[in-house]
Parts: structure tokens; sequence; C-alpha cells
């Protein structure tokens, strides 16, 4: 049944990507085909969907962090700093008020569900937003919020399903500011010592190297949360530092991060399909609705709008980002934890969750692009990045060699190709008076130079003879007896 699942929701994704439809919602439809009004399966767990949900989006927020550019999020970072706060805070009320006066949902039910949906969905902006050509200043803003405003909304949601009343929001500020600190630091240091430790260390095989970037980034979501930190900010600022470290073999780590991204993705929709009863889901339809309308129409621009003042943001762009406030799997999980604190009405909660995001990603993700061609902000197709391996010598069997060419040395006015290295050795680099260049075979060398020579593994040893006979008996070493290569 799993492998059944994962090839029709591959194929899927080329019909997703021909209708312009978040993937999300045919996985979310798997599911629900296989589930109780479906197939038949019946699943109600909510505690193991949460986990794995938890799990899941650990591992997209890794993927989207390794694929993120740090040149182009930096300009951002302020922003949306303060729309994954500020703008988080101003959605959740917003939302919450229309919920309790517009639907009738108690304070407790209409913090906890306004708290839900205010988080935009990791996964369903990675996805769309890198197929629509914005602005790298509006997509940086994006992607970075979305990494970002997990961490003070799951905090949100834990606090409104905590039994007895809720904390003064003072105390729920101190601990968000806490959490995020502590999560950001310790993202930033797991990030930075394990960039460091794989360039320095070369691995036996290429297919180490994913498995070995994937392992830190989970390993800082583990820290930022045993820290009492924020886990979610953790692994995604962790992975960012990964990402643009330039590690070895990164095609085939970002390669190998996007294939378990994708199964992350349909593993996780597929059992919150699951989880729904569609039959249940016929009286919370309108109720999510206006709920929707209140979060798109209204929390979603203000947000945006007060967010984004201090910044001197085009009113194209606050349009934009106000539209873009895409949801997709982290609202529907989050759904989930006052269903496993056992919160009166969850069930109505999550059911209500699922229908917004359901009609709001059909009717937000199709007409993002068109609304970036009317407001004038799309951005030309930037070229593709090139697939360069860089692999450590010691995986290849080579040796660097590194060759100063001393004052008194024979090897001064010796031309590269008079030097007559054996096959599998080149002189690779020249390095004279402090600048270094890519010498050619007539290139002269000089007293003082310093010469990078690498060898494989089979002729290393002959080559070093090779380049001390002729610092001893200049270009006709061979001749005068000194040579230690026979090949003439």
């Amino acid at each position: 049944m799993c492998s059944l699942v994962l090839l029709v929701a591959v194929a899927a994704v080329r019909l997703s990507s021909r209708s312009g439809l978040p993937s999300l919602l045919i996985y979310l439809g798997i599911g629900v085909a296989i589930g109780q009004d479906g197939l038949g399966v019946t699943f109600d767990d909510a505690g193991l969907t949460q986990l794995i949900g938890y799990a899941a989006l650990v591992v997209i927020l890794a993927e989207g962090g390794l694929g993120t550019k740090w040149r182009e999020i930096k300009p951002a970072l302020p922003m949306a700093a303060v729309l994954s706060t500020a703008g988080v805070a101003i959605s959740v009320g917003i939302t919450a008020a229309g919920a309790h006066y517009l639907v009738g949902l108690d304070w407790r039910q209409s913090l906890i569900i306004g708290a839900v949906v205010s988080s935009t969905d990791a996964a369903a902006v990675f996805s769309v937003l890198r197929r629509v050509p914005l602005p790298p200043r509006l997509t940086g803003a994006l992607e970075a919020e979305s990494g970002f405003n997990d961490a003070p909304v799951v905090i949100l949601v834990v606090a409104f399903s905590t039994a007895g009343p809720v904390e003064d929001w003072y105390v729920l500020l101190g601990k968000i500011a806490l959490e995020l600190a502590i999560g950001a630091a310790v993202g930033l240091a797991v990030g930075t010592l394990g960039a460091y430790g794989l360039r320095h260390v070369a691995l036996p095989a290429s297919g180490l190297y994913p498995i070995a970037v994937m392992a830190i980034a989970v390993m800082a979501y583990a820290g930022g949360a045993l820290a009492h930190g924020s886990g979610f900010l953790a692994v995604y600022l962790a992975s960012l530092v990964l990402g643009n470290a330039k590690l070895p073999h990164w095609p085939a780590t970002k390669g190998f991060a996007e294939g378990l991204g994708w199964i992350a993705q349909i593993g996780m929709f597929v059992l919150l399909g699951l989880l729904v009863t569609p039959h249940e889901l016929a009286d919370d339809v309108w109720p999510a609705v206006v709920v929707g309308l209140v979060l798109t129409l209204v929390a979603r621009p203000v947000s945006v709008l007060l967010s984004t003042a201090p910044f001197r943001t085009p009113w194209g762009e606050r349009a934009l980002l106000s539209w873009a406030g895409l949801r997709g799997a982290v609202p529907i999980v989050l759904a989930t934890i006052p269903m496993v604190a056992q919160v009166s009405d969850s069930r109505r909660i999550f059911n209500m969750v699922f229908c917004l995001v359901i009609v709001y990603t059909l009717v937000q993700g199709p007409t993002l692009p068109w609304l970036a061609k009317r407001l004038r902000l799309g951005a030309p197709e930037p070229a593709a990045d090139l697939g360069i391996e860089s692999a450590p010598l010691e995986r290849l069997r080579g040796h660097l060699l590194s060759v100063a060419v001393p004052v008194d040395s024979r090897m001064h006015g010796v031309e590269i190709a008079e030097l007559r290295l054996p096959p599998g050795a080149a002189v690779t680099l020249v390095v004279r008076e402090g600048t270094s260049f890519v010498p050619g075979p007539t290139t002269v060398l000089r007293r003082g130079d310093e010469l990078l020579v690498v060898a494989t593994d089979p002729v290393r040893d002959q080559a070093e003879r090779r380049l001390r006979a002729v610092a001893r008996g200049g270009k006709l070493a061979d001749w005068l007896g000194t040579g230690g290569n026979n090949n003439h």
C-alpha cells in the first residue's frame, strides 16, 4: 500500500505542476480516498499523526533551508522577522475575534484556531514560490517568514491548548523571545560546526555527505528542543548555514534532501487525509470559509501592512505578500495539538482548519502567478546553477603536492612542459609574489614560485622523484643521469 501510494503521489506531481495547484491537495485527496469514507481504512490516532507531522516538518524545513540562497534572504531578514513575530500576533488577534463574533466559538477555541491558521506553510511556500518568478527580495521574505513563524505559533497553540487559565501576554511574549533566541543560537552553532567538519573531513564515499548533512540538520532540531528553545528555527538556520557553505558533493546532497522532502510531504499529507472523516465536514465548511475570509481579507493584509510599515515597502509588494500567505500542512498538524490535549470541540477545530486549508489553497495557489503578473512584480527566470562537484582528494586517492622553488634551484627558467611529469600528475596552480594563476605548458618557472601539483596515488612517488631531479639537474636532468623518470 505504501509503495503504491508513493507511486501515485509521484505521478500526481506532474498533474499538479500542469494545473498550478499545490501538490499537497492531491496528497490529502489520496489520504481521504484511502480512509474511512473511501477504501475503509480506519485511522484516528491524533498523537501519532502529530509525531510524524513534526518529524516531516523538520525534514521539510531542512530541505527548504538547504535550498535557500543567503544572498536572497539577507536583505529581507528584518522584514521576515517582524512578519513572523508581530505579524503573527496581529493575525492571531484579528482571526480569533472573527471566529468568536462571526462563528460563535468561545475565546479559547477562537484563539486556538487563530494561532493555528496564522502560520504560513513552509512546504507550500517553497513549492509554489519556486515556480513563480518573483523578485529575490519578495521570495526571500516569504521563504524566511515561513521558516521562522512555526516557532512562535507552536508556542501559542500549546499555551492556548493547556488546561487552566491562559498565561499573561507578557509571559507568553517572554517565552517566545527566549525560545527563539535559544533556537537561533543552537541552529547557527550546529550549522557552523557541521559545515566546518564536512569541509575538513574527507569521507570515503560521496553518498555519505548527504546523510551527514541531514543528520546535522536533525541534530540542530534535537539540540534546540532539548535546550528548551525552538527546534524548528534551529533546524532551518542550521540548514541555511549548511546550504551556503559550499560543501563537497553539493549536487548529490541537494538531490538527496529534495527526495527526503518529497517523501516527508507525501507521508504527512496522506496521513492527515486519513485522519479526516469527510462526512463529518459538512457542518464545518461554512464556518471555515468565514474564518478564512477574515484571515485572508483582513488579518493577513493588516498584519502585512503594519509589519512592513518601517521598511517602506511598495504597495504592490505589500499586496502580493498579503495574498501569498499560503497555508498547508503546518496548520493541519498544529490542529492535532488541541486534539491530543483533549480540548473541548477540538475535532471541530481540526475539521474547520482542514476545510480552510483546502478551500483557500485552491484559491490562492493558482492565482498567485496571475496576481504577480498584474502587479508587474514578475522577475526574469534566473540562470540555473551549475551542478559542480567538489571532491576531497582522499576519496579520489589523490595527493596535493606543494612545491617551493628555492633561490638556488635549477627549476628556475624551466617551462611547465619541460618538467615532463608522469601521466596522472599535473601542475594546477602557480603562486607568484602573492598572486595565483593557472599555468600553461609554456609558463616559465621562477625562483620563489610555489607550485600546487595534483598527482594520483599510483604516480605520486614518481612525480615527486621527477620534481626533485629537475630541481637538482634542471631541464636536462634525465640526460645528466639525475632523473627519476625514464620516460623522455
